[in-house]
């Protein structure tokens, strides 16, 4: 590479600097924080003082009564988000590219795209409203049928499946234009062949379009396998109470309040050691699974 070349990249290079600075600062910095795993923490005597009791933390995590399901709900509540993640901006998409009026393609687009840049805060404050048993739209809606108001936030039964609806609603947007994206890429010939050799819409959905979008289907499958952890600790923190703790924590809450209300700094910090190894090892393999199955590899 010349020498202008390189001199006429350097203002992209500086304006990487802001971003690795933070990442340094805000990621990098806290690991030596690990430490506290395996130690007896107090704040007044610090990392370096602090007496060093080996991995007792982790044996206390893992003989506490509610960690065997907090892991499940975390597990469960995140597989379940992973599904809806997929199947609904696929259908959405599908729908979306069958429709010819631009326009009306374009503003639907916008609209269900929107609440993706929402924080749980307000969105969470949207869906107490919505949800409310007493003046919710939902409940008011469900009252015209004659069935009794559902408390949808403080029934265990219902919490975790409201988790599910509510982070769909709020990130099928962003899925549907990646699906859409991938549809913009297929051979519009192949259309033209499945219409000469007789093919329904629906046939050419299922032989042609659902092929053609089967590698990015593949990719955003198994990159997803790297949040299975991840069941989202702001819409948690924002929607649930200790009514649903049995079915509604999950492992970020659960560190929360070890941590940072009950101030059990180790223990809290060994789960959170814990669940970043497990993320750890399976982002590791989704990225082997993304280069087997989709030729995609980050590193």
């Amino acid at each position: 590479m010349s020498w202008n070349k390189k001199l006429q990249e350097i203002p992209f290079h500086l304006m990487l600097i802001p971003g690795v600075v933070l990442t340094i600062i805000f990621s990098y910095v806290p690991i030596a924080g690990i430490v506290i795993a395996f130690q007896k923490f107090q704040p007044a005597k610090g990392i370096f003082n602090s007496k060093w009791i080996g991995f007792d933390n982790f044996e206390y995590m893992l003989n506490m009564p509610n960690f065997t399901s907090v892991l499940w709900n975390t597990v469960f509540i995140a597989i379940i988000k992973i599904i809806a993640g997929l199947i609904v901006p696929i259908v959405i998409a599908l729908l979306l590219n069958e429709v010819a009026n631009a326009f009306f393609k374009r503003t639907v687009q916008t609209i269900i795209y929107f609440p993706h840049f929402l924080s749980w805060v307000i969105l969470g404050g949207i869906v107490v409203d919505i949800l409310s048993p007493s003046s919710g739209i939902v409940n008011q809606f469900l009252g015209y049928f004659g069935i009794k108001p559902i408390f949808f936030l403080g029934n265990e039964s219902w919490f975790p499946y409201t988790l599910v609806i509510s982070d769909t609603w709020k990130n099928f947007g962003y899925g549907t234009i990646v699906y859409l994206a991938a549809l913009t890429a297929i051979n519009q010939q192949l259309y033209e062949a499945a219409v000469v050799d007789g093919a329904n819409r629906w046939q050419q959905t299922w032989h042609v379009t659902l092929p053609g979008m089967m590698p990015i289907i593949t990719l955003m499958t198994v990159l997803s396998l790297g949040d299975v952890l991840n069941a989202g600790f702001e819409q948690v923190f924002n929607l649930y109470s200790p009514m649903v703790y049995s079915t509604g924590d999950i492992i970020d809450t659960f560190v929360y309040r070890i941590g940072l209300i009950e101030a059990q700094y180790g223990v809290a910090t060994a789960v959170g050691l814990f669940k970043s190894i497990i993320a750890f090892v399976l982002i590791v393999w989704s990225n082997k699974l993304a280069n087997k199955y989709a030729g995609y590899r980050v590193f």
